[in-house]
């Protein structure tokens, strides 16, 4: 059969290296270093991805100078330890058959001195935005020793084995920082033209020259528009791509958009942003050069990435957080499988979102992402003995465990006690700009209806017909209700969950008060759902602003937007203390003082849950291989439920 993604499957000479497809796993940022240092757990991810059919991996940043420090986990490329660990990574990419490029940067003000007890470096004296500390304006001596530094790092990475490096001069680079006159006003040989900006970065690319030869593979990766005042354009980006290629010294474009400050919610787009977003950026430089050029900007399937490279938009596409979700989204798209792929959601909560938090990085859907070696390809034992295993409840928790347990060869029943599989997800995406977050149900139902489970929906299990079907083992996931003794009042006949909402079990009225305690999607989104229906939509919250947790998952900016569009009002520093006859009442959190808002017609709550454990409880002593996972557990979000499946498929 031939493959509907012809283009996307032929080989691209790229410098001195062929690459066998157009999928590149792209940079971006793990949190797996340790004291610095490349690891084997990076080697274990990187082979993963190449194992799975990516065509070329380009690594994350390793940074060239002591000065730069902006995150804990930052690899010291300029320390030769690095070499033992460059070579761990590349010997395990190679013997997949798959090139890999090691990204070297230097953050300059977009950095702290907080980890260095330095002063952060940059073209001029101007704070980050993010950062909000103001830097040293790099005199000549340093720019010196910065370009030096590349060089110095480029030779570590060609003894470590690498094919070649690519130069981060975009969304968090010195490099960029002096392309921009936004952050770049200096007046003497470094500011000013284009070509003067530009100096830098072609004055490090001729030192990487000098230090690698010409046969060794040096990309480029150029921000096409930063969607700043002052900022980069594409017009200025086009340009430079030009000169570059005058030059003669590069092998390849990569492209990004946006800052990884001001205007980070555009480089890692979460499902609010629509697909393809930033493709005008590639498109533009690829009409200007004949360099080959890297696309990026939520690319999600390789239908998709077929068609972007057919409208001659790119050479290449980046594919990242697809193939953090799915390790053999090339192997699979390549046998004509793109049904078996598990979409990636760019609900961002698993991968940027621990970036935010300073852990390393994981998947929300594929529990595997950062723990290849315990839980990657080729762990999964065979059950023995084969046994009779009950999955209860068809959430996201119940159906990971049926699928991980049917795969190691258990005999498997599900049991759901409503019409459809999904749990609560199944409301959520009810929400126009959280739909794709049902990918999460399609793919564990696609990979379960593979499977032999034995699915049956509209069975409200109960101990007797659990025990009846005289199972070895049984797992449940029955889910969690709504707490409504977290507030007095909160059983009110005024008073819906979020929930309730959502699944259209409650219409709400014109006027409406939500009270939010999570500080997450489950208020924001449903007060945006009842804006949309016509309804006048407050919400009050103790936290410091209204959703405050969406932040991390870079949802924060554009849901202010929608928000703003739609009229609702938000109020945070109040922590809700009663309700009654639709009149809440409140504590000021700062003032002490007690608030009382106007009567409203509704009073909807995003509030703590409790788990639906008596199922599990009756069950306890009589079932000898007994689990309870996921909210049925302790009420979390669905990254637990997902790893918790996880664990229990392979437990029993």
């Amino acid at each position: 059969m031939s493959s509907p993604s012809r283009l996307l499957f032929s080989p691209l000479k790229i410098g001195n290296i062929t690459v066998q497809n157009r999928i590149v796993f792209s940079a971006h940022l793990t949190n797996f270093a340790e004291d610095f240092m490349p690891t084997d757990r990076h080697a274990c991810y990187y082979r993963e991805r190449a194992r799975g059919g990516a065509g070329l991996i380009i690594t994350e940043e390793h940074s060239v100078h002591p000065t730069d420090h902006p995150y804990e986990k930052l690899i010291h490329a300029f320390n030769p330890a690095v070499l033992p660990g460059y070579r761990r990574i590349t010997e395990m990419v190679h013997a997949e058959g798959t090139p890999i490029l090691a990204q070297i940067n230097h953050n300059g003000g977009q950095s702290s001195g907080m980890f260095t007890r330095l002063p952060a470096w940059a073209p001029s004296a101007i704070a980050d935005p993010l950062f909000r500390e103001v830097p040293k304006a790099v005199e000549h001596e340093d720019i010196h020793q910065i370009i030096d530094g590349y060089a110095t790092v480029a030779g570590y990475t060609k003894r470590g084995g690498f094919d070649g490096v690519e130069l981060q001069c975009s969304h968090s680079s010195i490099v960029r920082q002096f392309l921009s006159r936004s952050t770049n006003t200096r007046t003497d040989a470094y500011g000013g033209s284009l070509e003067n900006r530009a100096r830098l970065l072609r004055e490090i690319i001729g030192a990487i020259r000098v230090a690698v030869g010409r046969d060794y593979v040096l990309s480029v990766r150029l921000c096409g528009d930063e969607l700043i005042r002052d900022g980069i354009t594409i017009e200025e980006a086009v340009d430079l791509a030009r000169l570059l290629e005058r030059d003669r010294l590069i092998d390849c474009i990569n492209t990004s958009i946006g800052t990884a400050t001001q205007t980070l919610y555009m480089i890692e787009a979460s499902m609010r942003i629509p697909p393809n977003y930033a493709m005008f950026i590639p498109s533009a430089i690829r009409k200007a050069v004949h360099l080959p050029v890297i696309g990026v900007g939520r690319v999600k399937d390789p239908i998709q990435a077929e068609r972007l490279l057919a409208e001659g938009h790119a050479d290449l596409v980046g594919i990242v957080r697809a193939q953090i979700a799915d390790p053999e989204f090339a192997r699979k798209a390549r046998e004509n499988r793109a049904d078996d792929i598990r979409l990636c959601l760019s609900c961002n909560q698993e991968c940027v979102g621990r970036m935010g938090l300073n852990r390393w990085l994981g998947c929300i859907e594929t529990p595997a992402t950062g723990r290849e070696q315990s839980l990657g390809a080729g762990t999964l034992q065979p059950a023995k003995p084969a046994k009779r295993v009950t999955v209860i409840g068809g959430g996201p928790a119940g159906l990971k465990a049926a699928a991980v347990a049917a795969r190691r060869g258990h005999q498997v029943t599900l049991l759901e006690k409503e019409d459809r599989l999904g749990g609560q997800v199944a409301w959520a995406v009810r929400v126009t700009a959280r739909a794709e977050f049902g990918d999460i149900i399609r793919n564990l139902v696609h990979e379960v209806e593979q499977l032999p489970v034995g699915i049956q929906t509209g069975v409200a299990a109960t101990p007797e017909m659990v025990l009846a079907g005289q199972p070895d083992a049984v797992i449940v996931a029955t889910g969690s209700l709504p707490d409504r003794r977290a507030i007095p009042g909160a059983d009110g006949p005024r008073v819906a969950d979020a929930t309730d909402i959502l699944a259209g079990r409650v219409t709400p009225g014109r006027r409406v008060l939500l009270i939010d305690r999570l500080g997450f999607h489950e208020a924001t989104s449903t007060a945006e759902f009842m804006a949309e229906q016509g309804c006048a939509v407050e919400v009050v919250t103790q936290t410091l602003y209204v959703g405050q947790d969406l932040g991390v998952t870079l949802d924060l900016e554009n849901w202010y937007r929608q928000a703003r569009r739609l009229g609702i009002r938000c109020t945070p520093n109040h922590s809700v203390l009663s309700i009654e006859d639709g009149v809440v009442t409140a504590l000021h959190n700062y003032s002490g003082q007690i608030v009382r808002f106007p009567e409203v017609d509704t009073v909807v709550l995003a509030i703590h849950r409790r788990a639906n454990c008596r199922l599990y409880t009756a069950l306890k002593g009589q079932v000898a291989d007994l689990h309870r996972i996921g909210d049925c557990l302790a009420p979390r979000r669905a990254h637990a439920a997902i790893i918790e499946g996880e664990k229990a498929g392979r437990a029993v």
